[in-house]
Parts: structure tokens; C-alpha cells; sequence
């Protein structure tokens, strides 16, 4: 038992904790969430409120952890102990959970345990950005910093030479092979463009010697553990569906042809995604939002010749949706102006997250 007695003694670190906008909030929780979206620094603020004799901390991808003695003391240990809380990080499920008051786990696995709630953390958005970014002390510095490094907490700690680095770093620790790499390297080129699985699986064997299953089951984990998203055309699921990913700035670190309109619709996608998980697009229209008889367009450098344009292109599902509300999402430009005898919002990214 001398493994579990270490990892008893084992005092966590202690951290400035920043609020999050999600939280632990039940006994019983399976945490799930891309890489380095800042999972570990949620248990242990959860943890905060407990004795450090009241819990248990084990990090199954620990080296040092042997899982054959975990599984064979764990039980008994918890008992002798009388341990309240047992947090199982990076858990495979490999051997059977004891009874204790609480549990936390964090997983890849697309497993539902019932008695259990999931709770997903994403990256951080832009309002938690600037909560974090100490550095800079205006919105539109944040904002920059934001855009060109991407929406991971510990990104913010590095020097601008090694952010795009440890992106990439960040992305090969989430991977379990080359193969998989492969495959989250796709998606990540595919992000903000309508491409099918299929497509993508037909795309990856040239190059690479893979199944079909196991290119769909990576998509899957993926999917669950909120590293990839999908967005739906309206009232057209078998349409083939938009693709986005949990960090825009991923882009950069897979191609040096710069997509600098992808990268920018990515970004206001896991705005969007924070407030309505009813997501769609349209011909020609980059996000439908049902329920707030929405519109919102992705145009980073907005000029005043695109108005006519856009008018054109809207007019039909004005009509025939309700839409009763246009953004159009910039870098920098601000307006407003009348599509259909609506009042069109033209607003700064920031200004929109904001509340501007």
C-alpha cells in the first residue's frame, strides 16, 4: 500500500484560483474538456473546501502510479482512512470505483456513469481571457493576444516566441499516436469549412494507413471531449456539417497559408456556443440562432460596398424565418446599418462578447 500512502502524503499545490464560469458543483462528477482548458485547477478549487486528510488525488497518467496496486488497496485504503473525496485524473476506467461521499473524475473516455454528472470545461471565452491576462492592460491588447495565441489559461504565462510552440506541444499530449495527431491535424485544417468525416477519412488514407472505424472513433472522442464541434445546416441534418475546433489559433501551428477569415468565424463560433447550443448555418449565412430570431455574420474587415451584398443574400430568410436581429461580427468596425428594415448591428468582436 505504500504507493497509495505517497500519494496520500502528497500535498497539492497551492494556487491563485481565477473563477470560472463553470464549476464543480455535485458530489459525483466526470469532468471532461479539451487539453489544458484548466480541469485539474477545478478540482483543485473544489478541493479547496475540504481537509487535506478529507480526499484522495490520483493522477492515473502518473509514471509512478502503479494502477495493478491502486485497483488492489484503493477500497481498503479510502476505509482505513476515511477519505471523503477520491479524484481520479486522466481515469481509463480500469478497475472499479469505491464508495466514497464524493468523486471527481476527468476522462477522454465517452463513458456515462449513472449517479454521475458530466459537466464540460471548455477553453477559456474572451470574457476570462481578460480576467487572466494580467499583461495587457486594454481590451483591444487583450483582444490581439486573444486572437493570435488562442483561448488556453497557461498560454497567457508564455513569451510570444513560445506560444505557438506549446500549442503545438499542448496538441501532442492530448494524442495517444502519430495516427491520432494525424487526425486532430485535419479537423483542425478543416476548421470553419464544411467537410463530412467521410470526406476527411478519404482524404487522411492517402497519406496514412488507417481503418474507417478507428478514423470515426477518434472523431467521437474528439467530439465528446469538446475538442471538435459540428455545426448543422437548419432543418437539413443530413447536410454536411460545419466544422469548428476548441482553440482558433490552432489554425496557424497546422498550415503557413494563413485563413485568417476561418480562424476569425472559429472564434466567434465558441462565443456563440457558450450562450446557445442550438447552432446553425445557412447558404450564405454563417450562423442561425432559432430561438432569439438571430443572424450572424462573420466578416473581420467590414466595408461599406458589402452592404448590398448582404442585403441580397439575407432577404429570403428575413422573410421566411422571422429575423428579427442581424450581427455582423469585425475586427474593427463598428455601425449600424438597415438590411430589410432591420437595424444591423456592425460591432468589434470584443465589444459584442461584452455586451457592447
Amino acid at each position: 500500500m505504500n504507493i497509495l500512502e505517497q500519494i496520500y502524503d502528497n500535498t497539492l499545490p497551492k494556487t491563485n484560483f481565477l473563477e470560472r464560469k463553470v464549476s464543480i458543483h455535485t458530489k459525483n462528477t466526470i469532468l471532461k474538456g479539451p487539453p489544458k482548458s484548466g480541469k485539474t485547477y477545478l478540482i483543485y478549487d473544489y478541493l479547496s473546501q475540504y481537509n487535506n486528510d478529507d480526499y484522495l488525488y490520483i493522477d492515473c497518467d502518473d509514471y509512478r502510479n502503479s494502477h495493478k496496486e491502486i485497483s488492489k488497496y484503493l477500497e481498503n485504503f479510502i476505509d482505513e482512512n476515511k477519505i471523503e473525496v477520491l479524484v481520479l485524473e486522466n481515469f481509463n476506467f480500469d478497475f472499479n470505483l469505491p464508495k466514497v461521499t464524493s468523486t471527481v473524475i476527468t476522462t477522454s473516455q465517452n463513458i456515462i456513469l449513472e449517479s454521475f454528472d458530466t459537466i464540460y470545461l471548455p477553453a477559456l471565452d474572451f470574457e476570462e481571457f481578460i480576467l487572466f491576462d494580467i499583461k495587457h492592460q486594454n481590451t483591444a491588447n487583450s483582444f490581439n493576444s486573444f486572437l493570435k495565441f488562442g483561448n488556453l489559461p497557461e498560454i497567457i504565462d508564455y513569451s510570444e516566441q513560445k506560444k505557438a510552440k506549446r500549442n503545438y506541444e499542448i496538441c501532442q499530449l492530448y494524442c495517444e499516436d502519430k495516427i491520432e495527431l494525424e487526425i486532430l491535424f485535419l479537423l483542425i485544417k478543416s476548421a470553419s469549412e464544411k467537410k463530412s468525416i467521410f470526406q476527411l477519412f478519404n482524404t487522411l488514407k492517402k497519406t496514412t494507413k488507417i481503418s474507417k472505424d478507428r478514423f470515426y472513433k477518434t472523431c467521437e472522442k474528439y467530439e465528446a471531449n469538446h475538442l471538435i464541434y459540428f455545426c448543422q445546416k437548419f432543418e437539413q441534418p443530413k447536410s454536411v456539417k460545419k466544422i469548428f475546433i476548441f482553440n482558433h489559433a490552432l489554425l496557424d501551428i497546422v498550415s503557413y497559408n494563413k485563413n485568417f477569415h476561418n480562424l476569425f468565424q472559429n472564434m466567434v463560433y465558441l462565443e456563440i456556443y457558450k450562450k446557445h447550443k442550438e447552432i446553425y448555418y445557412l447558404d450564405n449565412i454563417d450562423f442561425y440562432i432559432p430561438e432569439d430570431d438571430l443572424i450572424i455574420l462573420t466578416i473581420p474587415f467590414f466595408n461599406n460596398f458589402e452592404v448590398i451584398n448582404i442585403s441580397i443574400k439575407l432577404s429570403p430568410y428575413i422573410k421566411k424565418y422571422n429575423i428579427k436581429k442581424i450581427y455582423i461580427i469585425t475586427v474593427s468596425n463598428e455601425k449600424n446599418i438597415n438590411i430589410s428594415n432591420i437595424n444591423a448591428k456592425v460591432i468589434k468582436f470584443y465589444d459584442w462578447v461584452l455586451g457592447g
